[in-house]
């Protein structure tokens, strides 16, 4: 990642495509060659601001959650957009304050737990 000097006076846009376009050259022959997979990379901005591919990406998870749940497009991006701005508040309570008391439980959503099933089996392309 590059320094703030060398991001000074451009739009979020271009800033966001930058890292983007780094993330792509850091790991996507790697997962191309190693993983046979293809890699999307999700970037967001301090504010909340999602990259262009990220939101691309959620988009298609959503339309292919609604054709598989039978909910609707907008309940399904409703849906992805609400968990992913909490598990970002709580990345960012965590990081700020400490990480108190147990562990945290993995998939302690069913719909989360569901989802990700859907995906790594997948039934969700």
């Amino acid at each position: 990642s590059s320094g703030i000097n060398a991001e000074y006076g451009l739009s979020v846009d271009k800033v966001l495509k930058k890292h983007e376009d780094e993330k792509k050259r850091a790991y996507g022959e790697r997962i191309l060659q190693v993983e046979k997979s293809y890699f999307t990379p999700v970037v967001f901005s301090t504010s909340g601001i999602i990259g262009n591919e990220a939101d691309k990406l959620y988009k298609q998870i959503a339309v292919r959650l609604s054709e598989k749940t039978g909910q609707s497009y907008p309940d399904s991006i409703r849906y992805i957009r609400q968990r992913l701005s909490f598990c970002l508040l709580k990345t960012l309570v965590v990081s700020l304050r400490g990480h108190r008391g147990s562990s945290p439980k993995r998939f302690s959503d069913r719909n989360d737990f569901n989802i990700l099933y859907l995906i790594k089996n997948n039934e969700i392309n």
